[in-house]
């Protein structure tokens, strides 16, 4: 017979040993993505996640089994990376308020706990989906819930525990076509059982645990682009403007037309008889004298670029300063690569979080980026689908801030973040293209949001493993070619893929950006846009150097 009862001592031990074992485990549960493209990263995003709730307890010393459990969930909320990170945290929290009060924890309230463990989990994913972690989460708590009431040995039920989740793990390809189609088990499940695999460990080892060593940062420093050097920029003076238009015509077309002779980083957005210009220029003037032809001009602004970076880069303000003046508005972006980064500073990102791919920005640095800025409403724009659910729970974690604050009565105005579900970098340009600093939040939000949903997304990468998705056979290093975060063709080649792709995307279309990666030149990507200007000659192209890792290109279609 074991422990009848766990205090905050063991439960220090359980978690840490947990966090190891999620570490050791990473790549394996890395490689077991269902998409074979280089974004798996469910075993890094779990175990910097779960790291962060074990230095969060190794900070404690103490019995008491809720206390470290709070820690716990504190630490992993801030820390949760990607979509199976926050599911970890949201365990977490659950397990923390199941155990809530409590000095000492028997089998049969710690089945409880993780019993409200499972409920908080599925409650903080708006599609729950069987045969994911969530199915293991709720099968191990009722498999507590039925061991626990036949004996108090802990560790007989942490055992029952472990091997009912093996099972259902097994069983999860069944659940999910995805799974079975890849032959693999579910990732984030897989995780959560090298969790419990390093509880066991916690509970029969007289070993001293200490959180391991790991290459990888717990915490990713927030980068804000912008620092480069100033002969790099080709073209100086950011202009950007709004026409109040006052002549009949395809003012648009013209505009895309007359700019990409004299500016680079072109967006033009036609609305309701007005149309916003952005545009990089050594003649703003030239460009002034052109829009003027067609109607007046509001919301005028001229930076110029040179001047601008060189300040930057001889004084950087800290992430943390406290805000001047707060204006209504502000914005968060996440972005991979200097181009892209920069163009997000261009088009009035006040922040812009290096992540994306691989790298998913946490809820903690989501959070400091929002609460960097200096603004009373702070819109998010993920660009990422794995990055949507860290940005929610940095929105949450401002809530309950803010409800602190009140309690404190803090005389800090109260600030807000809104998390605008941009799964793709062409969705977050073309929603903070059309956002109206003169229109209140919602009406921004919900024209963003339409604008977002506008537009066609294609990206070109890698793939990183042999699998079998949707019937096709791919092998590693073939060339994906995905049409809204769905692989459409498979490809040897580069070049050939992203004209297939291109086909595949422009029946009907007015406008396609093409952002080329760090490992596409722009000669390449210059060549694909005289392809498709040869083969649709009324689509309007543009070329941005977008600078991002692993995917060699983004298509924005309009």
């Amino acid at each position: 017979m074991g422990y009848k009862n766990i205090d905050g001592i063991m439960l220090k031990k359980i978690i840490i040993s947990g966090s190891n074992y999620i570490a050791k485990n990473k790549e394996i549960i890395d490689a077991l993505n269902v998409f074979p493209v280089p974004d798996g990263d469910t075993g890094t995003n779990m175990s910097m996640t779960a790291r962060q709730a074990a230095v969060e307890v190794s900070k404690l010393n103490t019995p008491n089994i809720s206390d470290v459990a709070k820690a716990a969930s504190a630490g992993s909320l801030r820390g949760a990376r990607g979509n199976s990170g926050v599911i970890l945290s949201q365990l977490f929290r659950g397990f923390a308020k199941g155990l809530e009060g409590k000095s000492l924890a028997n089998s049969k309230q710690l089945a409880q706990a993780l019993t409200q463990a499972s409920q908080i989990a599925y409650k903080a994913v708006m599609k729950p989906k069987e045969g994911t972690i969530l199915t293991v989460a709720r099968e191990i708590a009722q498999k507590a819930v039925d061991v626990s009431a036949e004996t108090d040995d802990v560790e007989s039920v942490l055992e029952a525990v472990y091997n009912r989740g093996k099972i259902v793990l097994d069983k999860t390809p069944e659940m999910l076509k995805e799974l079975k189609q890849a032959g693999v088990v579910d990732s984030g499940g897989k995780g959560l059982l090298c969790f419990l695999e390093g509880a066991i460990f916690a509970l029969t080892s007289d070993e001293e645990i200490k959180i391991e060593d790991d290459s990888r940062k717990t915490e990713t420093d927030q980068n804000v682009f912008g620092v480069f050097k100033t002969e790099d920029i080709k073209f100086a003076y950011c202009t950007e403007f709004i026409i109040i238009v006052e002549k009949e015509g395809d003012h648009e077309k013209t505009l895309k037309s007359f700019l990409p002779g004299l500016s680079d980083s072109i967006v033009v957005v036609a609305d309701d008889g007005i149309i916003k210009v952005h545009a990089h220029t050594n003649h703003p003037g030239t460009v002034l004298e052109k829009a003027l032809t067609i109607g007046s001009l509001t919301n005028l602004k001229i930076d110029n670029m040179k001047e601008q970076h060189t300040h930057i880069i001889e004084y950087t303000e800290p992430a943390h300063a406290a805000p001047r003046e707060l204006k209504e508005i502000g914005f968060v972006a996440v972005s991979m690569g200097d181009g892209l980064g920069s163009l997000f500073k261009d088009l009035g990102a006040d922040a812009v979080i290096e992540g994306g791919q691989t790298m998913n920005p946490s809820a903690g640095d989501i959070l400091s980026a929002a609460e960097s800025v200096g603004a009373k409403n702070i819109i998010i724009l993920p660009n990422n689908k794995n990055i949507i659910l860290a940005a929610e729970q940095a929105q949450d974690m401002l809530r309950e801030k803010n409800k602190d604050n009140k309690n404190k009565k803090d005389k800090n105005i109260e600030r807000n973040i809104s998390v605008l579900k941009t799964t793709t970098i062409p969705q977050g340009i073309a929603a903070i293209i059309n956002y109206i600093p003169t229109e209140p939040l919602e009406t921004n939000l919900r024209m963003m949001n339409e604008a977002r949903g506008k537009i066609k997304t294609g990206q070109i990468t890698y793939a990183v493993r042999d699998t079998t998705v949707n019937g096709a056979e791919i092998k590693e290093g073939d060339i994906l070619c995905m049409l809204e975060n769905k692989i459409e063709i498979v490809s040897k080649n580069i070049a050939d893929g992203a004209k297939q792709l291109i086909d595949a995307m422009t029946t009907g279309s007015d406008f396609i950006s093409i952002y080329y990666g760090k490992d596409v030149s722009e000669e390449e990507a210059n060549e694909l846009a005289d392809y498709i200007e040869g083969k649709y000659p009324d689509c309007e192209t543009e070329v941005i150097s977008g600078g991002q890792p692993m995917y060699y290109y983004y298509f924005s279609v309009e």
